[in-house]
C-alpha cells in the first residue's frame, strides 16, 4: 500500500513517518462492477485513492436519468474536499466500472497530518483548483458548445499523452458514461461517432479509436470553441 500512496499526487510529498501515519488511517476496498462504494447523502468519513479500475461518480435528475459527474481513473484521488465540510455528506453516488480496488483513507485522521504539512495542504488547494478550473470550462463547453464539439474535444484530448499524439487508444470507460459524461444521448454519441467515421477522421471498432485524421478532428473541436476536453486527468 505504501508504494500506491508514495505514487499518487496527494500524498507524494509526505516523509516516510507521515505515509506510514496514513497507511494505519487506511484500508483497501475491493468493488466488483457496478457496485456502489457509497450513496448520495452518506455521511462522508473517509476520500480514496483508487489504484486499479474506474469509479463512476454520478446524480439522478428528477425524471431518473442518471448524470455522471466525472470518471475517476487509477493513481487518483476523489472526495477529499469533503474533508473540510463541518457535516460532510458526500453528494454523489459512486460505483465501480469493473472490478476495481481502492484505498480509503479516514478524513478526520487526515486532515490532522494537514496540519503538519504545508506542502501537502497546498497540494489539495491546487488539486481543488485545478478540479475547479475544469468544471467550470465544462459548464462554459456544455452551455456554450454543440456535442459534436464536445465528442470532438474528448478524443482530441484523449489523443494526447505526455504532449505526444496517439493516434490509437482503448475506451477504457463504456460508451454510455462516456455519453452521460459528455451530456449527450447515447445514440447522439454513437452517431457522432458514425459521422467521424463517415468523414475519415477517426476508425472505431468496439472501443478501439484510431485517429485517421487529427487536424480533421481538432478543427470540429476548434469551431465549437473546445479542444482537448479530458472525463478525467490521464493516469
Amino acid at each position: 500500500m505504501l508504494s500506491e500512496l508514495k505514487e499518487a499526487y496527494l500524498f507524494s510529498q509526505l516523509d516516510d513517518e507521515q505515509l506510514q501515519r496514513v497507511r494505519q488511517m487506511s484500508n483497501e476496498i475491493q468493488l466488483q462492477d457496478n457496485e456502489a462504494l457509497f450513496e448520495a447523502g452518506d455521511e462522508a468519513k473517509r476520500f480514496f485513492l483508487v489504484k486499479e479500475g474506474q469509479i463512476k461518480l454520478s446524480r439522478l435528475s428528477l425524471n431518473g436519468n442518471e448524470k455522471v459527474i466525472e470518471v475517476v481513473v487509477a493513481g487518483h484521488t476523489f472526495a477529499e474536499a469533503l474533508m473540510f465540510s463541518d457535516k460532510p455528506a458526500y453528494p454523489v453516488r459512486a460505483t465501480a466500472i469493473g472490478k476495481t480496488s481502492l484505498i480509503s483513507v479516514e478524513s478526520k485522521g487526515f486532515l490532522d497530518l494537514l496540519r503538519e504539512s504545508t506542502d501537502t495542504c497546498f497540494r489539495v488547494m491546487g488539486d481543488m483548483s485545478m478540479r475547479l478550473r475544469r468544471m467550470i470550462k465544462e459548464i462554459d463547453d456544455l452551455t456554450l458548445q454543440s456535442a459534436t464539439g464536445r465528442v470532438a474535444g474528448y478524443l482530441c484530448g484523449k489523443s494526447m499523452f505526455k504532449g505526444q499524439v496517439r493516434v490509437a487508444f482503448d475506451l477504457a470507460t463504456p460508451k454510455g458514461v462516456l455519453a452521460s459524461r459528455l451530456s449527450v444521448k447515447p445514440e447522439t454519441f454513437s452517431r457522432i461517432l458514425h459521422n467521424f467515421t463517415d468523414q475519415g477522421l477517426v476508425k472505431v471498432k468496439g472501443g478501439h479509436i484510431e485517429i485517421l485524421d487529427v487536424e480533421g478532428l481538432r478543427k470540429h473541436a476548434e469551431s465549437s470553441g473546445v479542444c482537448g476536453q479530458h472525463i478525467s486527468p490521464e493516469s
